[in-house]
């Protein structure tokens, strides 16, 4: 299998050397020699324009041409990253946006090269190839106005503020864009690149007034202080953010086919919006008072619901479509991984789906934000539950169908969630009555001989999922199932303050998965309803810290390597991350179900 350029010349990195930029509508991962090395066009489903991430073609780089040692940083409550060179004779940043917010059918990529110290030269590559590197520039065109412009079929390209680039050829006879450009010190020089599904038109866009707007963009969308983590809260709601379409839907992470572990075939297209990862972010974005976020994914959540009710898809695209079959590219994929996209999980059934949704719409009716089409749906989800409640389903790690203690246990907690949330409702006490049935219910296959809950009947494994039912209310914390699955949990399933799903055979933990920082934040919650800060601030901080300068949080952590794994950055471990800072920061028992009204 071939390897393209690109991949040659601007190898891959280890994930943590990744960072993003994300409009809403698609995102683009930056790697440390200023490599735009993915992003999809229009839109976060679509065929890739840079794809040597996962050994394609395609990139769009800005470098120095001295030698130079790398960092970075995002500025605040924002997705704008400034690449950081500190060269041989001095030091060179380049500040990085998708214009903010993103229009559905073009992205305009903002790349600001600053000489901080000392003049600068930088090497441009500008080489988008649509189809994951099938398609390659078409006769571009410089107009007299210096701006370039080509159709890259199908996808359109308009390129300003590199007046001097020229088209050369590569070894392998790929034709791409390049330039060097030198900046005097305490000079900068703007770039902006367009690439649409429609002809690009009308006036070059001013970059200053697109800088402004992005700006003043992200700073509509932030957190107010008052977690016990202030900057990385306020980070991971930007992430959120950025991960959230125009029509609410935020998908589970911005790439495909990062592998879990190294050729153990786990490699996942996340490009899509999961209902209980949407139903995860506005729960957590309820309990910091983020409404924005909480309105999206009420909005996006509610119309699959009203669309499709007790058939309801665990997994959907941002424009509420079913996510296509998984296949395979012809590519070499990232080291360890190989090439997927498209994903199985549509044929899936997901109870817990439904009771995670309607945790999130009783966290939009404490908060005063619940509209017809919420309350509507809210309904179809609890009819939903009382139709299927018997219906074995896949679970919430996707695995084979199975009666699901957790699916039955958070279905319980949502429904007597939304009754207390909204007890004028007529159907409040039907589902009141439900919940107390399921849990019964549940309660005499789903409890272990030692006093825990199990995962199912016939698996009488802990799992962290099982953290869950006390968290969200389905029995009390201080109920005796809930602290002695708690306590089971942390002494079978944790290690050197990680945490794990489920043991997967007799095999040390971190040798079956990795960490699954999802879990560890959970545990954080879990120990803080208990009342032991002491253990919940352990937790909390050993996996906030399992990221990288850009602090992009992957769905596991390698332990022993201390490596990210998966695709980036997971929505649902930030949205975790969100809500265990928020609810770190209050009384130290009991649930806290949403912010104080501001």
């Amino acid at each position: 299998m071939a390897v393209h350029d690109d991949v040659l010349r601007y190898p891959p990195q280890v994930l943590r050397q990744y960072a993003l930029l994300a409009d809403g509508e698609r995102g683009v991962i930056v790697g440390p020699r200023g490599d735009f090395c993915w992003m999809c066009v229009p839109r976060w489903d679509s065929d890739a324009v840079f794809s040597s991430l996962i050994g394609g073609g395609g990139m769009y780089a800005v470098t120095p041409e001295e030698p130079f040692v790398w960092g970075g940083y995002y500025e605040r409550s924002s997705l704008i990253w400034r690449s950081r060179w500190v060269t041989t004779s001095g030091v060179v940043e380049c500040r990085e946006a998708l214009a903010f917010p993103g229009d559905p059918g073009c992205a305009v990529l903002l790349r600001r090269i600053m000489a901080v110290r000392g003049d600068a030269r930088v090497h441009v590559v500008c080489d988008p190839r649509p189809g994951f590197g099938a398609h390659g520039l078409r006769s571009p065109r410089r107009g007299d106005d210096g701006v370039w412009r080509t159709d890259l079929g199908g996808v359109h390209l308009r390129w300003s503020g590199a007046d001097d680039a020229s088209v050369r050829t590569t070894a392998h006879g790929d034709r791409r864009l390049e330039t060097t450009i030198e900046i005097p010190a305490g000079d900068h020089h703007d770039l902006v690149l367009e690439l649409g599904d429609r002809p690009i038109t009308g006036r070059c866009p001013d970059a200053d007034r697109l800088w402004r707007a992005t700006e003043t963009a992200w700073r509509e969308t932030t957190l107010q202080t008052g977690t016990v983590a202030d900057r990385d809260a306020r980070h991971a709601v930007a992430v959120m953010r950025g991960l959230t379409s125009g029509g609410g839907g935020m998908v589970a992470a911005a790439t495909t086919s990062l592998p879990e572990r190294s050729g153990a075939g786990r490699n996942y297209d996340y490009r899509y919006v999961w209902i209980r990862d949407q139903c995860f972010a506005g729960q957590a974005a309820a309990t910091a008072g983020v409404d924005s976020l909480l309105d999206d994914a009420v909005r996006f959540v509610s119309a699959r619901l009203l669309d499709d009710g007790p058939a309801l898809r665990p997994a959907y695209t941002v424009s509420g479509g079913p996510p296509p079959e998984q296949s395979s590219l012809d590519l070499p994929g990232y080291p360890g991984g190989h090439d997927e996209i498209g994903n199985r999980v549509t044929h899936q059934f997901q109870l817990d789906t439904f009771g995670e949704a309607l945790l999130l719409i009783a966290a939009a009716a404490r908060r005063g934000r619940l509209d017809d089409d919420a309350r509507r749906a809210a309904h179809a989800a609890a009819d939903a539950i009382e139709q299927r409640r018997h219906d074995p389903d896949a679970g919430v790690w996707e695995l084979e169908d199975r009666v699901w203690t957790h699916s039955r246990l958070i279905c319980a907690a949502g429904l007597r969630d939304l009754a207390d949330a909204v007890p004028e409702d007529p159907a409040a006490k039907r589902w009141a009555g439900l919940a107390e049935t399921m849990v019964a219910e549940t309660a005499a296959f789903g409890v272990h001989p030692s006093g825990r809950w199990q995962r199912a009947a016939d698996d009488p494994r802990n799992d962290g999922a099982l953290l869950l039912p006390a968290i969200r209310g389905a029995v009390p914390p201080d109920d005796s199932r809930s602290r002695r699955t708690l306590d089971a949990y942390v002494e079978e399933l944790t290690d050197d303050g990680y945490a794990y799903r489920f043991r997967h055979d007799d095999r040390p933990l971190g040798e079956a998965e990795g960490a699954f920082l999802l879990c560890g934040f959970l545990l954080a919650i879990a120990t803080h309803q208990q009342g032991d800060d002491e253990q919940a601030f352990r937790w909390f901080e050993r996996n906030r810290a399992a990221c990288g300068p850009a602090g992009i949080l992957s769905e596991e952590y390698d332990v022993t390597e201390r490596q990210m794994r998966g695709n980036i950055p997971q929505a649902f471990v930030h949205a975790v991350l969100l809500e265990a800072a928020a609810r770190l920061a209050g009384p130290p028992c009991g649930p806290r179900k949403t912010a104080p009204l501001r």
